[in-house]
């Protein structure tokens, strides 16, 4: 299933503030949410009293997992809550956007959170209309809308066609698409991922030797979560494998929890077949005990395979499916402590990787950390990369691995 961020935002997140008005179209606002999350943005809600009428904050609350702002002492926590709003929007998108709230943005009318909000905030702001013909063709409509335009706002024209009210001309709420899409052009977001697939894997496995105890790794999962949250900005359809992590599903990203490097490897072979970009972020364990203990075992004598565990090879996931690629471009990763680059050019022939990102870790590098080093190691060439946060790499990684792109 497609999981939604519940809670606080990721700082590395864009976010949407999303007014909808009191328009019989309220409900195409729902759908509008959908299409922003599936690109990975976080949407909150603030609605208009009539609106509420036509849509419940309910509806929105359970679609977004964020509270739903209306009136503009309804937070007691938040005193001055028009204004932590305005601030929290990387983009005030109004959709369904009625004569009236055009009318009092213009004139910088702020008689509700609604529009209190869009006078304070500094974010672009994005209008789509929606209303009856005469009123939208109406000559202070269209000067309002003047002023607005003048002023910076983005309108999405309001389509042609049959209306709520029975009459047919211009005034009905533009496609979703369109205004999801314009809405993140305003975001700054690039969509050169639309179309395609992305599997990627993250996190570390975990392998029981007991019902208390297991082999597993350091990894935080952070630079494979960076790597789904971009695809699906950049409008991927992304399927992340995640291993166990403390970290919030990204929105608009397909998630596939798993434990063992075997159920990795079930998993990945699952989304490999269909995925145009393949990026194995995991840090998978290489071993596994043959066999797990039914109880917890003991020091002494009394369990003496406590000390004496078998270990058998897990799969290897990376090789495996990159030797079976064919339109895959498939990203391998090689966490090094020595002779980086060096290794990293073996593990692009054994694994039959397009690229590897390569890194240095151990001594607080990599692992845990918010930003990273890196090589991009492939058969022309190796580069390296200055410092960066894990957000930025992972743009760097998605738009090295789409020059592999047939």
């Amino acid at each position: 299933m497609t999981n939604v961020n519940e809670g606080a935002a990721n700082p590395a997140q864009k976010t949407v503030l999303l007014g909808v008005t009191g328009c019989i179209a309220a409900y195409k606002s729902c759908e509008i949410v959908r299409g922003l999350q599936k690109a990975g943005v976080r949407v909150k809600v603030v609605m208009t009293e009539h609106a509420t009428e036509f849509v419940g904050p309910t509806t929105f609350r359970a679609l977004t997992h964020e509270t739903v702002a209306v009136g503009l002492f309804d937070d007691p926590s938040d005193p001055i809550h028009h204004v932590s709003l305005a601030q929290e929007a990387d983009v005030f998108l109004i959709a369904p956007c009625t004569a009236n709230v055009i009318a009092k943005i213009a004139n910088g009318i702020a008689d509700d959170l609604l529009t209190t909000t869009a006078l304070a905030t500094t974010a672009p702001l994005v209008i789509a209309p929606a209303m009856n013909v005469n009123m939208y063709e109406n000559g202070a409509t269209r000067y309002n809308i003047g002023k607005l335009h003048i002023r910076g706002a983005r309108f999405i024209d309001a389509g042609d066609g049959y209306l709520a009210c029975g009459d047919i001309g211009k005034g009905r709420l533009a496609e979703v698409d369109d205004i999801v899409s314009a809405t993140l052009d305003e975001l700054g977001v690039k969509r050169d991922l639309a179309g395609r697939s992305v599997m990627i894997t993250a996190g570390p496995t975990v392998e029981p030797i007991d019902p208390v105890r297991y082999i597993s790794n350091h990894s935080s999962g952070k630079t494979g979560y960076a790597l789904a949250r971009a695809a699906a900005l950049r409008g991927a359809d992304v399927t992340l494998i995640s291993g166990p992590v403390s970290l919030a599903a990204p929105q608009g990203v397909h998630m596939v929890h798993v434990k063992t490097a075997r159920d990795m490897f079930a998993a990945a072979e699952d989304a490999f077949e269909d995925a145009d970009i393949a990026i194995f972020a995991a840090a998978v364990a290489d071993m596994r005990p043959r066999e797990a203990a039914g109880h917890k075992l003991k020091k002494g004598i009394a369990d003496a395979e406590l000390g004496t565990i078998d270990l058998v090879e897990n799969p290897d996931i990376l090789a495996t499916l990159g030797e079976r690629k064919e339109q895959q471009v498939v990203v391998g990763f090689a966490a090094e402590t020595n002779d980086v680059v060096a290794n990293a050019e073996k593990k692009l022939v054994s694994k039959h990787a397009d690229l590897v990102v390569a890194n240095e870790v151990g001594g607080g590098r990599a692992f845990g950390a918010d930003d990273n080093v890196v090589w991009f190691v492939d058969d022309q060439d190796v580069e390296e990369l200055p410092r960066m946060s894990k957000t930025r790499l992972a743009d760097e990684i998605l738009n090295k691995a789409m020059q592999f792109l047939a």
